[in-house]
């Protein structure tokens, strides 16, 4: 299973080699991500990034909507889990 968690770019570059790089804001812990795959980004549109990679574009609804439903389980541990089936 992979995580990717949304964030909101807020600044789009290059790097020394040419790759199309963002500072990307995740509740105002600022990263740089690598935006290659999703080129058509512009500052203040929300990506999900996977290890550094923005692997797609989502609306600021569904980034909200994407936080709400981790931040549900950050409260689950173990003994809280449902039963496997």
């Amino acid at each position: 299973m992979c995580l990717g968690l949304p964030g909101k770019v807020i600044e789009i570059g290059r790097d020394p080699a040419g790759v199309l790089m963002g500072k990307v804001s995740f509740g105002g812990i600022i990263k740089d991500c690598c935006l290659a795959f999703t080129p058509d980004v512009r500052p203040g549109d929300h990506v999900v990034v996977h290890v550094g990679f923005a692997i797609s574009r989502v609306d600021e609804d569904e980034a909200a909507r994407i936080l709400a439903g981790l931040e549900a389980m950050a409260g689950r541990g173990p003994a809280d889990a449902p039963p496997a089936e």
